[in-house]
């Protein structure tokens, strides 16, 4: 693990700014630096850098965060990689907190694995750089020099092993060259593995080369035409998908994923401008990879070949990628074509307009692929069930009443009876769950408006407290407070009093008083760090406190301190000048802040004890409703609403 200090260290030297200017052209304006969001294709600059806050901030996509953020989003980086990139960048010594023997060992193997095929890619470059036929090769195949550099094509010797005497003679042990796969031994001899391949070095989503994959140039030869580096413990295949450090920034900024076959379909897709596009190599797509391709979009189109093995292939994958939540659409090219063939001859923009048109869903591939069943009974009432299960894959329920609404109307299937069969379908409990979702489905729907109304509306209640404790929350003013109670008959009684507090105390307090809790975690979290910086007495650095939070924590506060300047009390930051009438306003809304939080949960439980159906307890539930109604009322008038 990287040590504490480390770690601070490299907060401490990096500057956002200086970071973010490595990947995107960033302008001064003002205090702040502006820029092309990375992550969409916008036209007008909307991405913005605080240095004094040493916070970013995308405002067509909504992502945002500190420097660590940044790399996570824009490198698919995970934390210790984006920590190891910034001391490298900054010079900083990275120091290890105690490992046992077994760690450091296992560390060092894999490090030396990857510094063997760091060796082995400069390597077959350099031998790529001497060889014209192959040059002319890549060239004729329609390769211009910049797309083979970019994904750092070579070439090895067509000899049994001139590798292996090089990287012999530079020092590397026999053993770590076998299991990297580049060598292959006999009882006699070394043997190089890709001899008289041109090689195509397979990277990690952070660019490191994990394996090499090798195709033959002269086709007469009786043996494989591809073949792949051997798993080791730096490469395995089912994680692994070729082109996703080439294509990760591209995927992210145009939200969808093209998934092809093979090394080729991938580089020609990226010469012609295509660039959002990953292949799997040749084997089957596994759910590690779909995951992969999750961390970049949730939206995938599998490119297939026009032959059997290409349709084989997507059927196989289509129930995997809906399992894992992802939106999928198949498109096939004509027979004997696949998209390396098909972009060279028609190019970029027709290749966009044929995938455009040409995708389908799962339902559309499905019953167009099967279109015999027209004739056949057996075969539709079967075509049906598979369609239903793959259905009952997707993890979300809406969607899965979607889908089976568009089965209905495409079928001309009664919609009930396509509901009956979904909860039918045996041997999945999470088939189960959702069908009995789904058989209530006109409620559910209500509920979930409703659900989603009031979910809505409490988090940019939270969201508020968040947002005014992170400018405010230090800071000492005069509060009316008015406590609200009820006497031994039931009647609400309203007292006030003036009272200076810390904005903090105020909230802490008055939340603690009423149990309020928050219903969203991030909000939660976000909230006792405040509180408890505040406690200690902690003067508020909004760095280095961004720095503390993870990913998803320190996005929010950054979109807060950013974007949200809708309660920002413009005169308030004046400290050398106390203006009562701004302290007046904070005092406001702080309380109708709070004041809100009490009717919505109110509400909730008015709500609650109208669900309450038992006979015995029916008038003393009426009682308790008229209570809270009474309390909601006196909550109302103080907001100036009407119930």
């Amino acid at each position: 693990m990287i040590s504490k200090d480390t770690i601070d260290k490299v907060f401490e030297f990096s500057r956002v700014e200086e970071v973010i200017s490595d990947f995107i052209a960033l302008k001064k304006t003002g205090a702040n630096f502006k820029g092309l969001s990375p992550f969409t294709n916008e036209k007008t600059p909307s991405f913005i850098v605080s240095p004094s806050k040493q916070i970013w901030k995308d405002f067509s996509s909504g992502k945002g965060g500190n420097v660590i953020a940044f790399l996570m989003e824009h490198e698919q980086f995970n934390y210790p990689e984006s920590i190891r990139y910034l001391a490298n960048k900054y010079n900083i010594e990275i120091i290890e907190t105690a490992e046992s023997a077994e760690n450091i060992e296992e560390r060092n193997e894999r490090e030396s694995l990857f510094i063997i095929n760091s060796y082995a890619l400069s390597y077959f470059e350099e031998i790529y750089s001497k060889n014209d036929i192959i040059k002319k090769y890549l060239i004729n195949r329609g390769l211009s020099k910049s797309t083979i550099q970019n994904f750092s094509l070579g070439y090895s010797h067509d000899s049994q092993n001139e590798f292996y005497k090089s990287a012999s003679n530079k020092g590397y042990s026999d053993n770590f060259l076998e299991e990297t796969g580049l060598i292959l031994s006999t009882a006699d001899k070394k043997i190089d593995r890709f001899r008289g391949r041109i090689i195509f070095p397979i990277k990690s989503i952070a660019g490191r080369i994990v394996g090499f994959g090798g195709r033959i140039v002269d086709s007469t030869k009786k043996i494989a035409k591809y073949i792949n580096s051997p798993e080791s413990k730096i490469y395995n295949k089912s994680k692994t998908l070729y082109g996703i450090y080439e294509s990760k920034q591209f995927i992210v900024r145009d939200d969808v994923c093209l998934l092809v076959e093979g090394y080729m379909d991938v580089i020609q897709l990226h010469e012609h401008g295509i660039k959002n596009v990953l292949a799997s190599s040749g084997t089957s797509l596994t759910k590690d990879q779909i995951i992969l391709i999750k961390r970049l979009t949730s939206n995938i189109i599998i490119l297939f070949d026009g032959d059997q093995a290409g349709l084989s292939a997507s059927l196989r994958s289509i129930d995997m990628i809906l399992e894992e939540g992802l939106n999928v659409k198949i498109c096939s090219f004509p027979d004997g074509e696949d998209p390396d063939s098909f972009v060279k001859k028609n190019k970029k923009d027709f290749m966009l307009d044929y995938v455009e048109k040409e995708s389908k869903d799962f339902i559309d591939f499905k019953l167009d692929i099967n279109s015999d069943f027209h004739n056949d009974e057996d075969k539709k009432v079967a075509l049906i069930k598979n369609i239903l299960k793959s259905i009952s894959l997707i993890p979300d329920s809406l969607k899965q009443e979607i889908y089976i609404k568009k089965l209905s109307s495409i079928l001309k299937i009664d919609e009930a009876s396509l509901f009956r069969s979904f909860a039918s379908i045996e041997n999945s409990k999470s088939l189960k769950k959702s069908s009995r979702k789904l058989y209530g489905k006109k409620i559910v729907k209500v509920q979930s408006s409703k659900n989603e109304n009031t979910s809505s509306y409490i988090y940019q209640l939270e969201r508020q407290i968040i947002s005014i404790l992170l400018k405010y929350g230090a800071e000492e003013i005069l509060f009316e407070d008015t406590r609200l109670s009820k006497d031994e008959n039931g009647k609400v009684l309203e007292t006030k009093k003036e009272i200076r507090s810390k904005v903090f105390e105020k909230i802490y307090l008055d939340l603690q008083q009423d149990e309020i809790e928050f219903t969203h975690s991030p909000f939660k979290d976000i909230f006792n760090k405040l509180i408890n910086g505040f406690n200690n007495g902690t003067t508020l650095s909004i760095e280095n406190f961004i720095n503390d939070l993870d990913s998803s924590s320190s996005k929010i506060v950054s979109d807060i301190l950013i974007n949200d300047e809708k309660y920002q009390l413009h005169d308030w930051e004046r400290k050398n000048i106390y203006v009562k009438k701004i302290g007046s306003e904070l005092s406001q809304l702080v309380n109708e802040t709070i004041l809100n939080m009490r009717r919505f949960l109110i509400d909730k439980k008015i709500i609650e004890l109208q669900g309450f159906q038992k006979e015995d307890n029916k008038k003393d539930i009426l009682e308790q409703v008229m209570s809270y109604y009474k309390l909601k009322k006196v909550l109302s008038a103080k907001l100036n609403r009407v119930v």
